[in-house]
């Protein structure tokens, strides 16, 4: 069987999806299409490593970010014919542009195929673009398969907006996270209480919020650290560089190995707009180190607030620095006990290996 991978980044997916792809090569044949050229990667390549699994790897240009029709014609075309030209017995898509555009050529090709929704995005927030991302949805999932939801309030707005019905949906625990990889950290004792931000530095991540609550603390006097580690978008270079200088923050830029940073860090700090399952949470949960996230889809699911962390009220960024402050006054054995209960929670409901068996067997089965 030829299994055809469909995403926009290369990094991402390597991050967050090579166990998946790793099990799909020992069972097919498999071809995956996407940009290989990423200008925020510089010298870091990933690509060896998934042709080292077996896969075969094509070149897709794409602006992930961006809406120029004659760009996203030329895409358009361009999986059109790589679709004609490789002749999968199934495909399976990750984020929006590929869900869609692939979606909607494998319907009309009749080419069985599964899709991913890792989170609703911001044109289902802007209520000029939602009605038209809905339409778009519809069409893309006429035929599809099987579509993979993260976290059930994303799935229900999916049915009850009639873009798919319930029957073919698969709901998943996120992505899952690789409990071995990411193993528990013996928690740090230290007088300076670390906080760490992973992600990319982007406004719908709740940056500001995280900014603003930062500033406040230092403000105050107060003992603590702010760590960033991800890539810069939406021209936050200046912002930065300026809360750096003034020693709000520590920015890191984005790093292959992110478990030394959740290791020194006391806590994971995620003021998200919106997620389909926050990886980065699952990753720094089952590092042992309590998580401090927005009350959001996504996020709730894998923090139990006053247990394994906090929840904040999203994109309110004195209620973000009210629970910032408020974990750093608890006790040193407090925070451990927090990440002990939330390596646990990984353990029983977000494990690796359970998330991919899930899937392969969804798209196996499905595309037979």
């Amino acid at each position: 069987m030829k299994v055809v991978l469909i995403t926009n980044n290369l990094f991402m997916f390597y991050k967050f999806r090579k166990e998946l792809v790793r099990k799909l090569c020992g069972n097919c044949e498999v071809v995956m299409m996407l940009p290989l050229e990423d200008e925020v990667l510089g010298e870091i390549d990933f690509s060896q490593h998934f042709i080292d699994m077996g896969c075969r790897l094509i070149n897709v240009e794409m602006h992930r970010r961006g809406m120029n029709p004659f760009h996203e014609l030329k895409l358009i075309l361009n999986y059109r014919q790589l679709l004609k030209q490789e002749k999968p017995d199934i495909v399976v898509t990750y984020s929006i542009k590929p869900n869609i555009y692939a979606g909607f050529l494998c319907s009309l090709m009749k080419i069985p195929y599964c899709a991913n929704v890792t989170g609703l995005g911001t044109a289902f927030e802007k209520s000029v673009l939602a009605p038209f991302a809905v339409r778009l949805y519809r069409a893309a999932f006429r035929r599809v398969k099987t579509v993979f939801f993260e976290n059930d309030s994303n799935r229900q707005f999916f049915i009850s907006g009639r873009m798919i019905t319930e029957e073919k949906t698969c709901l998943l625990p996120g992505a899952g996270v690789n409990l071995d990889e990411f193993g528990y950290a013996e928690f740090p004792r230290q007088e300076t209480t670390k906080f760490v931000f992973v992600g990319r530095v982007m406004k719908e991540k709740g940056v500001e919020e995280l900014f603003e609550a930062a500033s406040r603390l230092q403000s105050e006097g107060a003992k603590t650290e702010v760590h960033i580690v991800g890539p810069l978008e939406d021209d936050y270079r200046e912002k930065v560089q300026e809360l750096a200088d003034r020693k709000i923050i520590v920015y890191h830029g984005l790093q292959k190995d992110v478990r030394p940073f959740l290791k020194a860090a006391n806590c994971l700090v995620l003021p998200s707009w919106h997620e389909g399952m926050a990886n980065t949470i699952l990753e720094a949960s089952a590092t042992g180190r309590p998580v401090i996230a927005t009350n959001i889809p996504g996020c709730r699911e894998s923090v139990v607030d006053g247990r394994t962390g906090f929840l904040t009220v999203p994109r309110d960024a004195v209620d973000l620095y009210r629970k910032m402050k408020l974990f750093m006054e608890l006790p040193n054995a407090e925070q451990k006990e927090m990440g002990i209960f939330a390596r646990e929670k990984m353990e029983h409901e977000f494990g690796k290996d359970k998330v991919v068996e899930k899937t392969v067997e969804a798209i196996l089965r499905k595309g037979s």
